[in-house]
């Protein structure tokens, strides 16, 4: 297993993003302008790109944001999510962060309480699927 913290977005990246978030998933707007500028982690097994996120600074102060975090089907329920989120985590603290958010698929939301996120607000919708605002202080 290989883990690459990588400042700027790859083919392998845009593909892990393309099946799960369009194909899986059904979104459309999966890439944007902050994908311009973000940071990205990249999981890889035996040189085959299996997982993913970004990461950006947020709005508020000190704040990173965690986004597009994916892992490819074949990959699923090896942990790796876990490791992808560590790996963004410690890159996120050593460029001086204190605290980490992301915007969570509520059916993903006790993964993201499994790894210390706490819930803040409401629920919304974000492409018709119900997404919360969650936070960590690192």
């Amino acid at each position: 297993m290989v883990i690459q913290i990588l400042d700027h977005i790859t083919d392998e990246i845009k593909q892990i993003r393309i099946d799960v978030f369009m194909k899986e998933q059904g979104f459309t707007e999966e890439f944007d302008e902050i994908d311009e500028t973000a940071k990205f982690v990249l999981l890889s097994i035996d040189g085959k790109a299996a997982g993913t996120c970004r990461y950006f600074p947020s709005d508020v102060v000190g704040d990173a944001h965690i986004g597009r975090m994916a892992v490819r089907k074949l990959y699923r329920g090896q942990h790796l999510g876990t490791k992808i989120m560590m790996a963004a985590e410690n890159a996120i603290r050593r460029d001086g962060y204190k605290t980490c958010s992301l915007s969570a698929q509520v059916q993903a939301k006790p993964f993201y309480e499994s790894l210390g996120y706490k819930a803040e607000g409401e629920e919304y919708l974000d492409e018709g699927c119900p997404h919360i605002l969650m936070r960590k202080l690192l």
